[in-house]
């Protein structure tokens, strides 16, 4: 996408992860707005979500430690193999292609935003099976985060990323909802640890 293409809220989401805006700097409305060359109206309104979303707290980079993010992925595990149960119940075999389609990437070949698209395409089909609400909500709020580590385990290329994707997908084609989920859940965790290796968070036990 072009930069310019780019709203407020996504311009400094960006500058966030990349680093452009500092952990040790007081985020205001004043000076994003200059930074932007925006009124303070868009400014304040992406803000608000940032701070839904846990970017921002208290007006500084929010900076999780480790253990933060492993209890964000607990919830996340949660919700994903949840959803994943309710996936065998309700999903129609277009629904399944569909989830296919998102497994068949090449890596090698596509672009990191286009790979990290489609990665989210997968997990967001996934959860949508739920058709709740509160956990689509729950889950859009740490959003953020699921997005750091995609940005970090494809760039990075995590060997076995895609393949994981096809092996859940093959569970669920043959109605082995129970490998399906456990499937899901490894390659949850193996995202966590490969990410928090490069991310190299300092332990605050």
């Amino acid at each position: 996408m072009n930069t310019n293409e780019l709203t407020i809220y996504q311009k400094i989401r960006n500058d966030i992860i990349s680093g452009e805006l500092k952990k040790d700097e007081k985020i205001t409305e004043a000076k994003l707005a200059k930074k932007y060359d925006v009124s303070r109206t868009p400014i304040r309104e992406a803000l608000k979500q940032l701070e839904l979303e846990y970017f921002i707290k208290n007006s500084y980079i929010f900076m999780p430690t480790s253990e933060e993010y492993r209890q964000i992925f607990e919830m996340r595990i949660l919700l994903e193999t949840y959803a994943l149960r309710k996936a065998a119940v309700v999903y129609t075999k277009a629904d399944l292609e569909e989830l296919n389609k998102y497994a068949e990437i090449n890596i090698d070949k596509e672009s990191e935003d286009k790979i990290i698209e489609t990665n989210d395409q997968f997990h967001q089909k996934i959860i949508a099976a739920t058709n709740n609400q509160f956990i689509l909500d729950t889950y859009q709020k740490y959003k953020s985060f699921i997005y750091l580590f995609s940005q970090t385990v494809i760039n990075q290329r995590r060997p076995g990323l895609i393949e994981e994707h096809k092996e859940i997908v093959l569970a669920l084609f043959n109605r082995d909802i129970d490998l399906a989920v456990e499937l899901l859940e490894t390659h949850l965790k193996n995202d966590l640890e490969f990410s928090l290796y490069y991310l190299d968070f300092k332990k605050t036990e």
